[in-house]
């Protein structure tokens, strides 16, 4: 897991326990102590949007925008939170002593100056669900670019291996070409071979025959210059 990844999950955690402290404010006795500990993990969850906005500028183009738009929903979130644990210490206020309370009342209505109306915070609500939907598309544009990636390259591993079998191919044909070429010249030897041994045959006959003509003529030729001595 990586620490950007921690930080969200410990975020997450951090969130869980306010919502259920913030739940709990108003049926507690121990205000104060319940109200520290929520201050404290107020203050706690900002600095971990903080670190968890140090480690987004670290990602790539496509997991920063993506981690951008959960950290813009979580910071929309803890706004929302502050809103209501404000709202809840004042009505904790205000059922623990309804007389201060309405002698504080002029500063409180100080307050509703400032503080966030429903209409804004059902603005809030709309925003942070179309961020998470544009977050949701972004995540699915980029399984999207990732299958994509992951087919390309699957491609480009079959295009080499076909280029391989195509390289051996042609290697094997080299060498039979060479094969054949050695061949064709052996039997052209052979060829030659074979006619040499043809021509000194023809001329062996020949000789041979010339040589039983001479003779013939030599033997029926003596008998006949003999007789005419």
């Amino acid at each position: 897991m990586s620490l950007l990844e921690q930080y969200e999950k410990q975020y997450s955690i951090l969130i869980a326990e306010i919502t259920s402290q913030i739940g709990r404010l108003s049926l507690t006795n121990e205000r104060k102590e319940l109200c520290s500990k929520i201050d404290s993990s107020l203050t706690e969850a900002q600095e971990l949007l903080e670190q968890i906005q140090l480690e987004i500028r670290d990602l790539n183009a496509a997991q920063r925008t993506t981690a951008t738009s959960k950290l813009n929903c979580a910071q929309v979130e803890l706004k929302r939170l502050q809103g209501e644990y404000t709202k809840a210490k004042e009505n904790s206020k205000k059922k623990q002593n309804p007389l201060d309370y309405q002698a504080a009342a002029g500063d409180y209505d100080d307050y509703e100056d400032v503080a966030i109306s429903n209409d804004q915070r059902q603005r809030l609500l709309d925003n942070s669900e179309t961020i998470e939907r544009t977050g949701n598309r972004l995540q699915e544009g980029y399984r999207v670019v990732i299958e994509t990636e992951t087919m390309g390259a699957q491609i480009l591993s079959d295009l080499h291996q076909q280029r391989e079998t195509i390289q051996n191919s042609r290697a094997r044909l080299r060498e039979t070409n060479a094969e054949l070429g050695r061949a064709s010249r052996t039997l052209n030897t052979m060829m030659l071979r074979a006619l040499r041994e043809k021509a000194v045959l023809y001329v062996v006959g020949g000789v041979f025959g010339v040589a039983v003509v001479v003779s013939l003529y030599l033997t029926f030729s003596s008998p006949t210059t003999a007789t005419n001595s």
